[in-house]
């Protein structure tokens, strides 16, 4: 299997419909979803953009800084990977936390392949619904234990050797995603996981998300990094409106905080923070996209919309 030329020369980010006849592939041909759970901050978005070779997921030091199912599509002559990253696993608190393990559930269940993220460090207590799901799951469950790149040699092996006993674990990988250490060899034995099918979605395409999709979660990420407390926690993205031309992108996105006390906070003295923000998040746009782009962000009140099905549901959580 040749998956050296991964990446399309055309970023696609809307479904398209130019799948070809199912019998114009090889009968070898393999698709499947492998989606990637674990909890907070344990490197699953960073796994995700080693495998893609592209920013895809927003990685922070913080807790919940993915919020949605996001997939990334990896294409080669006779195989298509679908990569899911989730939220990481955590007991809700509130709606909006609620519905974020909702989409983990899913991703279980929908799963042709299941890559449980754990880091070498951490004890091996599973929360209890987790084990639950994933005892009871179809699909191979391979055990990753990211982070090697901070632990002992020793310390690595005792790991493997514990999880190896696991009765709902098949398999068990030692990697690095920050250090693409152990990667490729991973990547390897998912795609010879995969069941023989056509693929899911045309080759040329990356992701289902679209354009706006990127352009949110790259501004939550600098306020994910810029804001203390509760501030990024409370916060959702809107982008207004997104207008190409051959030169430059025109991108207008409104931030949603939940309380009017919460605004003065966001916006900074004299507008100081949200330009922080606003120029940050732009040079990552524009690094994203390959070209200019101008940025205009502005703050809105929406009180306690992280507990109200109505906002919750605008904003593509339920």
């Amino acid at each position: 299997m040749n998956y050296s030329n991964i990446r399309s020369e055309e970023c696609i980010f809307e479904k398209s419909n130019n799948l070809k006849p199912i019998e114009d592939y090889p009968n070898n041909h393999r698709a499947g979803y492998v989606n990637i759970i674990g909890k907070p901050n344990v490197g699953k978005s960073t796994l995700m953009n080693a495998f893609m070779g592209e920013k895809f997921s927003i990685i922070t030091s913080k807790a919940q800084t993915t919020r949605h199912r996001i997939l990334g599509i990896i294409n080669g002559e006779d195989f298509q990977l679908v990569l899911s990253d989730t939220p990481g696993i955590i007991t809700p608190k509130y709606g909006l936390q609620k519905s974020m393990m909702k989409f983990v559930n899913l991703a279980i269940e929908d799963a042709d392949v299941i890559l449980y993220i754990r880091e070498v460090g951490m004890s091996n207590e599973i929360h209890e619904e987790t084990l639950r799901a994933l005892t009871e799951s179809e699909a191979p469950v391979y055990l990753v234990l990211n982070k090697i790149d901070a632990s002992t040699e020793d310390e690595v092996k005792e790991k493997v050797k514990e999880w190896k006993e696991k009765s709902y674990i098949d398999k068990v990988f030692a990697v690095s995603a920050l250090q693409n250490l152990g990667t490729k060899q991973l990547l390897e034995q998912i795609i010879q996981q995969l069941p023989e099918s056509p693929p899911y979605f045309p080759k040329d395409q990356l992701t289902d998300k679209p354009e706006r999709f990127f352009v949110e979660e790259i501004l939550r990420e600098k306020i994910l990094k810029n804001y203390k407390q509760e501030i990024p926690y409370s916060v959702e993205l809107v982008t207004e409106s997104f207008k190409e031309e051959e030169d430059i992108i025109h991108i207008r996105v409104n931030i949603i905080t939940e309380r009017q006390s919460q605004k003065p906070i966001l916006i900074g003295k004299g507008g100081s923070m949200l330009k922080k923000v606003g120029t940050e998040a732009r040079k990552d746009l524009e690094s994203f996209f390959g070209k200019q782009v101008h940025l205009e962000t502005y703050v809105k009140v929406k009180e306690n919309w992280r507990d109200d099905e109505r906002s919750l549901r605008q904003f593509g959580y339920e």
